[in-house]
């Protein structure tokens, strides 16, 4: 027997004993105190709310005794973070920009940034510590955009898949309203995307897929997203891009698109609207914008650090959840200045207090709690990238992506009290950071 500490990082099949914390539904976490988790080539075959099938399960399993971890005093295992909206390229700019709004930003910051993709050293580099960073801050499952550079991009899948994350990497399409020295010719743009989608087809690893990333609608024209809309059907592959982030984009969408009757509509007409499809930001949809999406099944990626530090606006996620829209949580680097989803939670957290702050006395508004926030990150997340059925909580049948947090570690908080799970859980939410994620799986590997 040994603590999980000493877990060997080759091992994918073992068990993991202690508290247990995850989400089977937005209503409320599900917490097992004193259970244990049995894995098996990476998939959960085990889920025990006490330790007395312990024994009996190990040997079904024949899994040895040195792989039998046990969880010390204040630590739980919880599932990974799903960051459903990160853009890889841009992390060099985190923390720059944000006196500028979204239109401004992109033009001054991020273009020029994008630009130097071409250069696949320069890529390969920040591509190498974003997918590090992101996987030591307990982000098992990230929806990447990368540029419109076909060689870089599929680094970016290579590196994705050489240090073990679960992903959607897009290749980006951009061929209106680009800056100079920064957009592609409609031909390339579609040929590149479906060689780029075979590419990483060819894998054949199911932790790593293709994703069609036209911007948004300002940079793609009609004929464009529509080509796309057909890839994604002929591959059955995921779509993302942005929607209604800004106001001043909003209005530059109608101004473009006079026939659409709103911005979704655009999308719509396109079929991009799938319910493998994600939209960033979301933030100013108008109520039949949300019943359209509601009826495709498509996903928001609420980004509110992003949404806030470039004064976009409060997008509310209450009013998405109650017209069934699926949602999860984007870090949106560099529109967001933090790689964690921990920094998402808290954000997210905030935007919802300061929108019931904003509602009229007596309206019966309830804010975000921290347990809706925690399934934002972990389940819906799944949900709203529709991989549900292999990650987002623990669940038998499920592949293992997992964080092993540790409250007792050095870090940015002391426990100077007797604390039960529950307080540790948001103590870890509210306070923790990366330091605190001792160990994080994807498929039952270790990766940090």
């Amino acid at each position: 027997m040994a603590n999980v500490s000493q877990q060997k990082a080759y091992t994918t099949s073992f068990i993991i004993a202690g508290p247990i914390v995850h989400s089977e539904d937005i209503r409320a976490l599900t917490i097992i105190e004193h259970g244990f988790i049995a894995v098996v080539r990476g998939k959960i075959v085990s889920v025990c709310r006490n330790t007395e099938k312990l024994m009996q399960t190990q040997q079904e399993y024949g899994i040895e005794d040195v792989n039998v971890y046990y969880l010390n005093e204040g630590e739980f295992v919880m599932p990974g973070f799903v960051d459903t909206h990160i853009h890889a390229p841009q992390y060099p700019n985190a923390g720059l920009g944000y006196d500028k709004q979204l239109l401004d930003w992109l033009t001054t910051y991020t273009f020029p940034l994008e630009k130097k993709y071409v250069d696949v050293d320069f890529a390969i580099g920040v591509y190498e510590s974003v997918v590090r960073k992101t996987l030591a801050s307990g982000t098992t499952t990230a929806t990447y955009f990368a540029t419109i550079h076909y060689e870089s991009s599929l680094f970016l899948a290579d590196i994705v898949e050489r240090l073990g994350q679960r992903a959607f990497i897009g290749k980006v399409n951009m061929n209106h309203g680009t800056p100079e020295g920064y957009g592609e010719h409609i031909y390339d743009s579609f040929t590149c995307t479906e060689q780029y989608i075979r590419n990483i087809q060819c894998k054949r690893n199911e932790l790593v897929q293709p994703i069609i990333t036209p911007r948004f609608a300002l940079n793609c024209d009609m004929q464009l997203m529509m080509l796309l809309g057909e890839l994604a059907a002929k591959y059955n592959v995921h779509i993302q891009t942005h929607i209604s982030e800004s106001t001043g984009e909003v209005a530059a969408v109608q101004k473009l698109y006079p026939q659409c009757r709103n911005y979704a509509d655009v999308y719509d007409r396109a079929g991009l609207l799938t319910n493998k499809t994600v939209l960033a930001h979301g933030i100013h949809l108008s109520d039949d914008e949300l019943k359209v999406l509601a009826a495709r099944g498509t996903s928001i990626s609420h980004c509110p650090n992003s949404n806030t530090s470039l004064k976009s606006g409060l997008c509310d996620v209450r009013r998405l959840l109650d017209t069934g829209i699926k949602v999860g949580l984007g870090t949106d680097v560099s529109g967001g200045y933090s790689i964690s989803i921990l920094n998402a939670i808290r954000s997210a957290l905030q935007t919802s207090t300061h929108i019931f702050f904003k509602k009229h006395q007596g309206s019966g508004y309830i804010p975000l709690s921290y347990h809706e926030a925690f399934y934002l990150a972990t389940l819906g997340g799944a949900k709203a990238l529709s991989v549900d059925d292999k990650t987002g909580n623990f669940k038998v049948g499920k592949d293992f992506d997992a964080l092993i947090v540790n409250m007792r570690k050095p870090g940015p908080i002391d426990i100077l009290d007797k604390t039960d799970i529950k307080d540790l859980i948001q103590k870890f939410l509210y306070t923790g950071d990366d330091r605190n994620i001792s160990k994080v799986y994807v498929a039952g590997r270790q990766v940090k």
